[in-house]
């Protein structure tokens, strides 16, 4: 059974440890010492080093992790052509979700998903590649997952995020019970959480549809509706 503990560092970065009973996968490990220091305390081997992309605030811990480890490191080209991470006879899904970057993965196994900066708690990440149309079928590639998923986001901005959903939708009843949830200590929200209070995970919900022609934005077809969406950011 693979177990996953998070590594809060800098100001909202979230990083992961993936690992067994033995090994371990260090996902976005910018918390360089806490996670040698929980690797050593639990007798663990770190297998591989990665990220869900190559923003510098995500790869910051790569150099030290590998060097003081001697893991591999697993770059986008060869997670693309894999497919899946193999970890103590376990398997972890690479899902590529290109859309806020060009190599931008998330990782699922055991109802888990490690989603970067796709999909954040609360809302989806800017599109700094530009390719709109690409990153909605990212996000729906997610939107096929359990609605039992945990989703770990690549950074905690749960608050601010909570404070634009209702600003868009100040009647949605959702907001109040997610918002109760959140624990810094403790981040995790279902899919089917995320969904109820994100605005960009429905964009086809009729209301989404009447709130964006009520400012004046495109609403007619599902990517005018994306991209209207977008365009709040």
């Amino acid at each position: 059974m693979l177990h996953i503990k998070p590594f809060p560092y800098a100001k909202d970065n979230l990083g992961y440890l993936v690992y067994g009973r033995e090994k371990a996968m260090a996902i976005d490990g910018g918390a360089v010492s806490e996670i040698l220091a929980h690797i050593e305390s639990n007798g663990l081997v770190l297998e591989y080093v990665t990220n869900t992309h190559s923003h510098p605030d995500h790869t910051v811990g790569n150099a030290v992790l590998l060097e003081k480890t001697g893991a591999g490191f697993l770059g986008f080209d060869g997670l693309a052509a894999d497919g899946k991470i193999e970890l103590e006879g376990e398997y972890i899904q690479v899902l590529q979700t290109p859309g806020h970057t060009f190599d931008s993965v998330c990782f699922y196994f055991n109802d888990t998903l490690i989603s970067g900066d796709t999909l954040f708690n609360g809302k989806v990440g800017r599109c700094f590649t530009g390719d709109h149309t690409g990153f909605l079928r990212s996000i729906k590639t997610i939107l096929e997952l359990p609605g039992k998923t945990i989703v770990h986001a690549g950074h905690d901005y749960v608050l601010e995020y909570l404070d634009f959903s209702r600003q868009l939708e100040p009647d949605n009843p959702h907001i109040d019970s997610y918002r109760e949830k959140y624990d810094p200590d403790h981040l995790f929200y279902t899919l089917a959480e995320e969904i109820r209070v994100n605005p960009y995970l429905r964009v086809n919900d009729e209301k989404i549809t009447a709130i964006l022609k009520g400012r004046g934005l495109p609403a007619e077809t599902e990517n005018n509706r994306w991209q209207s969406l977008l365009s709040l950011m």
